[in-house]
């Protein structure tokens, strides 16, 4: 079979910047909790980068992208366990969409989409959980929920994908998933101790600014990549990506002014985090306007979902459901009333298309939200069961890093003794 180097080469640039958006994650998410925690979510993180890849190759990839199990669209068969088979086509991507790329860079480049996912989730349990059963939970749901959701969604043998269903970067797979996922996990381990009432600001915003950044500069792969060429699609992606996540900054930060008379700038990153969740599912398929009001109403509609936890009663730490759950409901919608064939896939209601995208589109929301939510709990609640996910009280006291890494992110007793002692350290000594 005959690849396209320049198709290739770009998705391969785009499992790069989609994989480096995981170091990024554990930037945003670590300026976000407090000092003592700082090191355990970049653990937490990086480890994600390890455990999903191993799964991935030795099964997960199989389940997501192998041979239809059964031909009900719910999960594929081990065909492709420890990437068996490499050479053969990704089953489905024929005539109009077949690829002209090596399996074996799909391969990749979806396995960076599923290290992100279960990465994501860190920030609904921010601060709270052991290291060994987290690293046992993103095991079992890589295989029990990732993979099937992706099978649905973005195989195109699955259930959500022969229905119409029009996700171009993962609005299901990924942002309603990790969303869904990260409230229901949140209700098994419970709430921070303090939460509430004890005030629990960001330790480090510049951090979180970083990793906000390399977090958007990632998004261009993740996006524009899902084009799986070099061509005039990822172009479109490439500017509706920027456009909303643009479009989400100003939305929140807006709202931000009206109700509180500042704009901050953990706002501002959020809000861009917010737009550029809800393209993620719209990117192919809407233009540059419909890009511009997805992401504004992303902003705006996301920045007052984020206190809903409160009456909810739910410790979503970092807002995971309220951005990413939240956002990816808006973006997989609103492909239901801005989606235009001029771009790609099929008219939403604005464009005369009618109600009927707008309907799938619903159904792959409460589908992959629901399933999420369900699984998610009865995999948490099995392993809090079995061997423990929440830390210790007085481990939690303690913090994360020093607690179940035996390190710390600042120095601050060496600094202060150095400074006694006139910087030198063997005055120190």
């Amino acid at each position: 079979m005959h690849y396209n180097a320049g198709d290739t080469a770009w998705v391969l640039v785009s499992a790069a910047l989609v994989l480096f958006m995981t170091p990024g994650l554990a930037f945003f998410y670590g300026g976000m909790v407090r000092s003592k925690n700082v090191l355990g979510m970049l653990m937490q993180n990086f480890a994600t980068m390890a455990v999903v890849s191993l799964i991935w190759v030795f099964g997960a990839y199989s389940l997501a992208f192998g041979p239809d199990w059964g031909g009900f669209g719910l999960v594929g068969t081990l065909h492709f366990f420890g990437l068996a088979h490499s050479s053969q086509p990704v089953p489905g991507y024929t005539g109009a969409i077949s690829q002209h790329i090596p399996p074996l860079a799909f391969v990749v480049f979806q396995m960076t989409f599923a290290i992100i996912t279960p990465a994501l989730i860190t920030g609904s349990i921010a601060d709270r959980v052991r290291f060994g059963p987290f690293l046992l939970f993103v095991a079992l749901w890589s295989v029990l929920v990732y993979a099937p959701i992706a099978h649905w969604a973005f195989d195109p043998h699955g259930w959500l994908y022969r229905m119409g269903v029009e996700d171009f970067a993962g609005g299901t797979v990924v942002e309603i998933n990790a969303g869904a996922a990260g409230l229901a996990i949140a209700t098994v381990v419970g709430r921070r101790r303090g939460w509430p009432r004890s005030p629990m600001p960001p330790h480090n915003v510049p951090l979180t600014l970083m990793g906000a950044g390399i977090l958007w500069f990632g998004w261009f792969g993740f996006n524009a990549g899902s084009a799986l060429g070099a061509n005039n699609l990822a172009a479109h992606a490439f500017i509706n990506t920027n456009t909303a996540g643009a479009a989400g900054l100003l939305g929140w930060i807006a709202v931000e002014k009206l109700r509180g008379g500042k704009s901050t700038t953990l706002g501002a990153v959020s809000g861009a985090v917010a737009g550029l969740v809800a393209i993620t599912p719209s990117c192919g398929f809407v233009d540059a306007v419909g890009a511009g009001v997805i992401g504004v109403a992303a902003g705006v509609v996301c920045s007052l979902a984020v206190s809903a936890k409160f009456r909810l009663g739910v410790d979503d730490s970092l807002d995971v459901g309220g951005v990413h759950l939240i956002g990816g409901v808006v973006g997989t919608l609103l492909i239901g009333l801005l989606g235009t064939m001029a771009t790609n896939g099929s008219n939403g209601f604005f464009y005369g298309g009618g109600l009927g995208l707008l309907g799938r589109q619903g159904l792959a929301v409460l589908a992959s939200g629901a399933f999420s939510f369900a699984m998610t709990w009865v995999i948490a609640k099995a392993i809090d069961k079995s061997v423990g996910l929440r830390m210790a009280p007085e481990d939690e006291f303690e913090g994360m890093d020093t607690a179940l890494h035996a390190e710390s992110a600042y120095d601050f007793g060496g600094s202060f003794l150095r400074s006694l002692g006139g910087g030198s350290m063997s005055n120190a000594q």
